[in-house]
């Protein structure tokens, strides 16, 4: 951070395009965000109040009381490769719509979301593609997962294919391509559902997206992990927020050439004294757990994941890959203030630079000038691990259903005769066949898959209860698709009965939970309700791509019979992929999956 000591002002050397194409995330021109959607997108009116009733979230059940508000949102995404700077380190990236980090989606609770997705990564070399939507829980609706390989075939270079799904939550999210490690290069973007509120508040900031962030192309890094030899750790080599940060360009390779430019410029934030604000803090990156706080400011947190919770106040935020929290902000300072928001690595994560900044302003203040504000003294406590699962209560309470079925899934790595260090799960290390998706094979579900797709078929058990033994030195996001899980444990060591007590009362809900380095975690899930074939996985995006992967088929009967509704562009896509391998073999070295 020697360019805080070193500069008299935080006035950008990069205008916004080189830095970030066309995104305006982290600038003053980032709108605020309403408290709900009219039928054309725009903030009120539509509605008397927000969908399904404001302060209503104690009363909805989040997963069944979606309003049936008959509105379709609708967004067309053009996927394409370009070159920006985010950090002022030049690189090739892929955008969304020309943009990094990409635009939001936005819906109401219980709206339909419809992207028409194009990929135009026809250079470079081409490559195929795929959106998943993260904790989106597709009942009714797994072939919109956007997982290859799973869910469908990647969409073909110069090929579109539209997702249709419903907001059944609501709450802050992301979108990310599943293909490869293809979102660590830029291709991701926010989400936003509207909803009961569970606390007042003046102010909607928006998202707060931070990443890890690193200067080779994301496919070089593949290249590297999967390479014989590896020892397991890959080091970003920034951290952003909001797609921005400085970076030193003293300190790049000897010989490299690679234009670069100092202090290309930081995220910036507007407060209003006085007001409460909302920032929805989302992990987007591909490795590191984030450690976020704002100098002189408590945080309380409203949200995780998907999940409103009871409100509690804390100065330190902590996320894994993937997960969010949606936290209020007291504007108590005097106008012309300025403080810093902070992002750190933790000590667990591998990275050359963990410290990422950002830079609030109260109205009056000079936008260009320095904080000087004292950042609290919370040492990291080098463990990855989320909050106390004391301070974590959902505001909607749910009783824990009894488990049908109880299984151990142990996390393992090893080093294969080849020289390759891969990921188990379960006891196997997983890959997909691009061209063949499980899910559009479960009319043969009953004949088996290929042991190295690591599908587990939890037939007609309607709660499962997964013991994740962790004995290895990584902290591990462990993210579910399809679903919140109920999480009943987290501790170190190896799970027992008598090192560990169950939280069987209303436990917290989530998408993501991280698990500890020689550690564990205890979660349940509810499967009767939405057939499919649904990942659990971990969201490193460098694990998953070494086999850290694996897929859950849930009521396989009803499954099967649900397949006669999968729509024609879902089979399309699957003509068009195979058309296009026809020509051209991808460099699938990976597990395919980030």
């Amino acid at each position: 951070m020697g360019f805080i000591r070193s500069c008299s002002g935080l006035l950008a050397e990069l205008s916004w395009t080189p830095q970030n194409g066309k995104s305006f995330w982290g600038t003053f021109a980032a709108p605020t965000l309403p408290i709900w959607l009219i039928s054309n997108g725009g903030p009120g009116g539509g509605y008397k109040n927000i969908p399904g009733g404001d302060m209503m979230g104690k009363t909805l059940n989040p997963y069944t009381d979606a309003p049936h508000t008959g509105i379709t949102r609708r967004y067309d995404f053009n996927i394409s490769r370009g070159v920006i700077a985010p950090d002022g380190y030049e690189k090739q990236v892929l955008l969304v719509n020309d943009q990094f980090p990409g635009p939001l989606i936005e819906a109401d609770w219980g709206d339909y979301i419809e992207v028409k997705v194009t990929n135009s990564i026809d250079n470079g070399p081409p490559e195929g593609t795929s959106i998943h939507w993260h904790g989106f829980l597709q009942t009714g609706s797994p072939w919109m997962d956007g997982v290859p390989g799973v869910s469908q075939c990647p969409i073909a270079p110069g090929k579109s294919f539209t997702y249709k799904f419903r907001a059944e939550l609501y709450g802050s999210s992301w979108y990310h391509s599943h293909y490869s490690a293809q979102y660590t290069g830029g291709l991701h973007g926010p989400m936003v559902v509207y909803g009961p509120r569970n606390v007042g508040y003046d102010v909607d900031l928006g998202p707060v997206m931070v990443s890890d962030w690193w200067h080779n192309d994301y496919f070089k890094v593949v290249e590297e992990i999967m390479a014989p030899g590896f020892t397991g750790r890959t080091y970003s080599d920034n951290n952003l927020i909001n797609g921005k940060m400085n970076f030193d360009c003293s300190t790049v390779a000897s010989g490299d050439q690679t234009p670069c430019t100092n202090n290309a410029g930081l995220s910036k934030f507007n407060f209003q004294p006085g007001k409460t604000h909302r920032l929805r803090l989302m992990n987007t990156g591909a490795e590191g757990t984030q450690r976020i706080s704002i100098d002189e400011h408590n945080m309380t947190v409203i949200a995780y994941d998907f999940v409103a919770i009871d409100p509690y106040d804390t100065q330190v935020v902590t996320l894994g890959v993937g997960q969010r929290a949606d936290v209020l902000v007291n504007a108590h300072a005097k106008p012309g203030s300025a403080f810093w928001l902070r992002s750190n690595l933790t000590t667990c994560s591998s990275a050359n630079e963990p410290s990422a900044l950002a830079a609030i302003y109260y109205e009056g203040a000079d936008k260009n000038s320095v904080p000087t504000s004292t950042p609290w003294d919370i040492p990291d406590p080098g463990t990855c691990a989320n909050d106390d699962l004391a301070l974590t209560k959902p505001y909607y309470p749910m009783a824990l259903p009894p488990p049908s079925f109880t299984q151990h899934m142990d996390i393992n790595y090893f080093t294969n005769s080849t020289g390759h260090l891969l990921w188990e799960f379960g006891g196997v290390t997983a890959r997909v066949d691009y061209n063949d998706p499980t899910l559009l094979r479960a009319h043969d579900a009953g004949s088996g898959f290929q042991p190295d797709l690591n599908v587990i078929d939890y037939g007609t058990n309607t709660s499962i209860r997964i013991i994740v033994n962790n004995p290895t030195p990584s902290a591990h996001p462990m993210h579910a698709h399809g679903l919140n899980m109920y999480i009943l444990a987290a501790g170190s060591g190896n799970y027992s009965e008598t090192n560990s007590t169950l939280n069987v009362i209303n436990p917290m809900r989530r998408d993501v939970q991280m698990v500890s380095a020689n550690g564990y975690i205890v979660v349940q899930m509810d499967t009767a309700d939405n057939p499919g074939i649904w990942p659990f996985h971990c969201h490193v995006s460098w694990h998953a791509s070494a086999g850290f992967f694996s897929q859950m088929l849930f009521q396989p009967d009803e499954l099967a019979k649900k397949m006669l509704e999968v729509p024609h562009e879902v089979q399309q896509t699957c003509r068009e992929w195979a058309e296009f391998t026809n020509g051209v073999v991808p460099d699938q070295i990976d597990s395919g999956l980030r």
